[in-house]
């Protein structure tokens, strides 16, 4: 074998002392090779450094190994960890992964779809922007699709989304543990599914420790300055608070922010508990905050397992909702006694 050219199929078949045909079977996992022919095979493309060629892999096996990834947010920081859990699992599985951004634009997301198709990917993971269903894609298509933090409105579909409920419980759990026991909430708009459900787990976790909620959830915007101006509220209406759970880590920053210029004292006063785990502000707010993780690259990650596992016509439908974590920082601790 000439040294200057790459190994081919034929120099793996010469060395392993087998026809070009068993040699491309054994490579390509097919049934119809013995075991110790396979390991031969295996042993010779190892010691010559062959690597098969991708286009002529995907005509043997009818795949491409490329998977699309068509997302609504490749600039959010709740997107981008969802896509990097999955193109992590994608690597390791040896896919190549093609991304595409539809920017929230339905128009752009089905041009962004028929290219996936012509470039005949095995299947698409599809990343919605918020927790709100979203329409459906997968009727008609040809290859399988998982959606990932934005669910299908279909449930035939196969969906992966973060256990809001189950996260906000994890807040109230934590509080309560600590001594608190005049627990407010405040939250984003009423219009996202994350806000209802975090303000549905807060009232199912504070009913089953035997206590009342502090005033009303208040719902508003995911902002810190909507955190300032419910604190005001939250202080005027109900000013024996000793904790609440915030519906976001800005909301959170802008409450802390607010109970500091009252002069009350986070975390001896109050205690507060952030959501979304988004490190640039959590970790920098002062006290940094408490928050719950929606362990979003572990969501992306999973997703693109079922999408391996769809592939091979073993589809899990479904809404899956994956579990949060609490992350403890300076923001709670033990009430006084």
């Amino acid at each position: 074998m000439d040294p200057q050219r790459p190994p081919t199929i034929t120099d793996v078949a010469a060395r392993a002392g087998v026809s070009i045909a068993t040699a491309s079977k054994a490579i390509n996992g097919r049934a119809q090779v013995r075991a110790e022919t396979r390991t031969r095979v295996l042993l010779a493309a190892e010691e010559l450094g062959f690597r098969p060629n991708a286009l002529a892999r995907s005509l043997l096996s009818g795949q491409s190994r490329t998977v699309g990834l068509l997302t609504s947010d490749s600039v959010g920081r709740f997107g981008i960890p969802v896509l990097l859990g999955a193109e992590d699992a994608f690597g390791a599985g040896e896919m190549a992964v093609l991304l595409c951004d539809a920017r929230g634009d339905s128009i752009r997301e089905q041009y962004h779809l028929r290219t996936l198709l012509d470039r005949r990917v095995d299947g698409l993971i599809v990343v919605g922007q918020s927790t709100n269903a979203r329409p459906s894609l997968s009727r008609d298509l040809p290859v399988p699709v998982v959606y990932a933090y934005a669910p299908s409105e279909d449930p035939r579909d196969v969906s992966f989304v973060p256990d809001d409920v189950g996260g906000a419980r994890l807040a109230v759990r934590h509080l309560v543990t600590s001594g608190r026991r005049r627990i407010a909430h405040i939250t984003g708009p009423t219009g996202y599914r994350a806000a209802v459900d975090r303000a549905a787990g807060v009232g199912a976790a504070l009913a089953e420790a035997g206590l009342e909620q502090c005033g009303e959830t208040l719902f508003g915007v995911w902002s810190q300055r909507w955190g300032r101006q419910a604190a005001e509220i939250v202080f005027r209406s109900s000013p024996e608070i000793d904790a609440v759970v915030c519906g976001s880590d800005q909301i959170a920053a802008g409450f802390v922010e607010a109970a500091r210029e009252r002069g009350r004292r986070i975390p001896d006063d109050v205690a507060v508990v952030g959501y979304d785990n988004w490190e640039v502000l959590a970790t920098e707010t002062r006290p940094p905050l408490t928050t719950i993780d929606m362990n979003l690259e572990f969501l992306g990650k999973t997703a693109a397992q079922h999408l391996f596992a769809a592939i091979d016509g073993k589809a899990t439908p479904g809404v899956h909702r994956m579990p949060c974590s609490l992350v403890i920082r300076d923001s709670t601790a033990p009430a006084a006694m």
